[in-house]
């Protein structure tokens, strides 16, 4: 009989309730290990089939998942979205971040998210932040003129702004835009779109023409001819009926395509800030209905704006996340020392499962006080499940193929599979 209480199974034998009430522990998750470990069989698949009373967004590159599992959540009364960034016309549901800009803060939020999600940033961490925070002011006046100039805005409206934008002038910049912004400040001296363009004028033509350029590219980088398609359906996710209803959204992405991780990335940026300003607005400070999110190849792509500091307080707003890497070493990688080490600590259970890492080994062998080289030459299928205030375990990866549920609900993908209904 079908469990109706969401656990979450890390291993055998390790089968925990996710009610933070009784626990005492957050539900946020790490699971590290190399590739081919069985992270999704073991980790992922047991999650979509434990999840009953939460709402779950799940990031995943193997479209298999959402036919096998769409009719599961579709019994369990679950709303059902599909949000394909890998072919976004077969997408259910659509994705345009203008949709969530509601204040100047959203704004500058989404403008930061944009130009730091540029893959190239991942190996310029020593560049001069100016040219970021140049590029963040004249990305914000240009989504801060359209929210004021056009009702039912959507972000390829900005992206045609910029595209049609031309620089000039020697000892001061001229633009084909000024009209509009003076136009803008005669109603309102001191509108922010405004104060924005002002910030973006004041710089030499020539730094204002690499700003320009800089921030050309970031755009046609993370927004292909698809996603502006795409961007534009009727249809928008809608973060806050995550928290109300008891909805399913799979998020397809590519293991292959670094600009789709940059798209994915910016999008968790803005629902989590979306779901934990909507915890805050209520008299308890908490969701409705608690929402996890199990992202795959989590440090892979772009960082998420933030994470570092929403992640210490995904617990009080009813947030959690289930995190899947193939080593520290990754995670480190994309968010430097110490934020990686923020985003760990707040993770109240780890999940090994081997792998080549050295640096990922050495911290596992502290935690569990064995030779590092025990952990390196772990057997393949054993894992090591850490909680916090309890002895860690040493215990065989789930064999999720000998439930009953995944039993099922794979026959039953088989035989539609082999009629051709899906």
């Amino acid at each position: 009989m079908e469990t109706k209480q969401d656990r979450v199974i890390l291993g055998e034998g390790c089968i925990y309730s996710t009610d933070s009430s009784k626990t005492q522990l957050n539900n946020n998750v790490v699971v590290c290990g190399g590739s081919g470990c069985g992270k999704t069989m073991s980790i992922s698949e047991p999650r979509l089939l434990e999840t009953n009373n939460s709402s779950l967004v799940i990031t995943l590159s193997k479209r298999r998942l959402v036919a096998k599992y769409r009719p599961l959540f579709k019994k369990r009364g679950y709303n059902i979205w599909d949000l394909n960034f890998v072919d976004p016309a077969k997408s259910n549901i659509a994705y345009d971040p203008l949709a969530y800009v509601h204040s100047y803060t959203d704004i500058v939020f989404l403008a930061e998210s944009i130009v730091m999600a540029n893959p190239k940033k991942k190996n310029e961490t020593k560049a001069d932040p100016y040219w970021d925070m140049a590029s963040v002011s004249l990305l914000s006046a240009l989504i801060a003129l359209v929210k004021h100039t056009k009702r039912d805005a959507c972000f390829t409206d900005v992206l045609e702004l910029h595209a049609g934008m031309t620089l000039d002038g020697d000892a001061a910049i001229e633009t084909s835009l000024d009209k509009k912004f003076e136009q803008l400040g005669k109603k309102d001296p001191n509108c922010f779109a405004l104060s924005c363009w002002k910030t973006f004028k004041r710089t030499p033509m020539r730094t204002a023409g690499c700003i320009f350029s800089s921030l050309n590219a970031t755009l046609d980088t993370i927004f292909s001819p698809e996603l502006r398609k795409m961007m534009a359906m009727q249809r928008k996710v809608d973060f806050r009926q995550l928290a109300t209803e008891k909805t399913i959204l799979f998020v397809s992405t590519s293991a292959v395509n670094p600009a789709l991780h940059c798209f994915v990335n910016m999008f968790y940026g803005q629902m989590f800030k979306d779901l934990f300003e909507y915890g805050e607005r209520r008299v308890d400070g908490i969701l409705p209905l608690p929402v996890h999110v199990l992202c795959d190849d989590f440090a892979t792509g772009s960082t998420i704006l933030n994470f570092p500091q929403m992640i210490s307080v995904f617990r009080e707003k009813g947030i959690s996340v289930t995190i899947l890497l193939q080593s520290e070493s990754q995670l480190e990688s994309m968010y430097g020392t110490n934020d990686a080490t923020t985003i760990l600590n707040n993770c109240d259970s780890y999940v090994y499962m081997g792998g080549m890492d050295i640096k990922t080994a050495r911290a596992v062998s502290e935690r569990l006080d064995m030779p590092v080289n025990d952990i390196l030459h772990m057997p393949i299928g054993k894992e090591i499940v850490f909680r916090r205030g309890q002895k860690p375990v040493i215990t065989e990866r789930y064999d999720v193929q000998r439930s009953r549920l995944y039993q099922k609900v794979t026959r039953e993908y088989e035989e539609a599979m082999a009629r051709g209904e899906r």
